[in-house]
């Protein structure tokens, strides 16, 4: 059984920018410098983390317009977490797509991490549910579908749950445990006090 488990530790899933394996980085940059003592993460990727028009996917977080940055900066901490955290292990899953051979599925977020996600994005605008699939993306990068109406949030994610599971296609599951509980992963944190999710990871696996 340990052997099996600690298959799901301190790991890198195999995805487009990620490293083979988690190693300290020590000029990750900006909000991804939570996992500096130990990243899946390259500078490099940190630093595209943050930018609106990132080459890591092309992806245009202002395709209803200007995304407010409280609204964004959870945006590029989920980036953050997906690109550089090692304690992901137990929510890899297969992906099938071109882009990448893993993915992960229903990482339990901390409650108060997915509320205050919602609650600063509840009035941005976006046209689509999923992120994920079905984008115009002729351009080069991705734009609202035809007939895709620009609406606020809280109108295409009624709730927090709506939005912490549907945007990424189930990438996330909404809890109820708060943080410091040691059975969610938490998105943000004090590095100062070490990484919550190390624990998290080890009690799933």
């Amino acid at each position: 059984v340990t052997a099996a488990q600690n298959s799901l530790l301190n790991i890198c899933m195999d995805a487009t920018h990620h490293k083979r394996e988690p190693g300290p980085e020590g000029k990750l940059y900006g909000q991804c410098v939570l996992w500096k003592e130990n990243a899946c993460c390259t500078a490099n990727t940190s630093t595209e983390a943050h930018q609106d028009q990132s080459y890591l996917y092309n992806f245009n977080w202002d395709h209803c317009g200007v995304m407010p940055e409280k609204c964004k900066r959870h945006f590029i901490q989920d980036t953050c977490l997906y690109e550089c955290s090692p304690n992901l292990g137990p929510w890899i899953d297969e992906a099938d797509s071109s882009w990448r051979k893993q993915r992960i599925l229903h990482v339990p977020l901390c409650r108060e991490d997915c509320e205050q996600w919602w609650e600063d994005c509840q009035d941005a605008l976006t046209c689509k549910v999923n992120w994920h699939k079905g984008w115009n993306w002729t351009t080069g990068t991705n734009q609202c579908p035809q007939g895709a109406m620009c609406q606020k949030f809280k109108f295409v994610f009624p709730t927090p749950a709506n939005l912490c599971e549907e945007i990424w296609s189930q990438s996330y599951q909404y809890t109820l445990y708060h943080r410091g509980s040691g059975r969610c992963i938490q998105m943000w944190f004090d590095p100062a006090q070490g990484n919550p999710n190390i624990a998290v990871a080890h009690y799933y696996a």
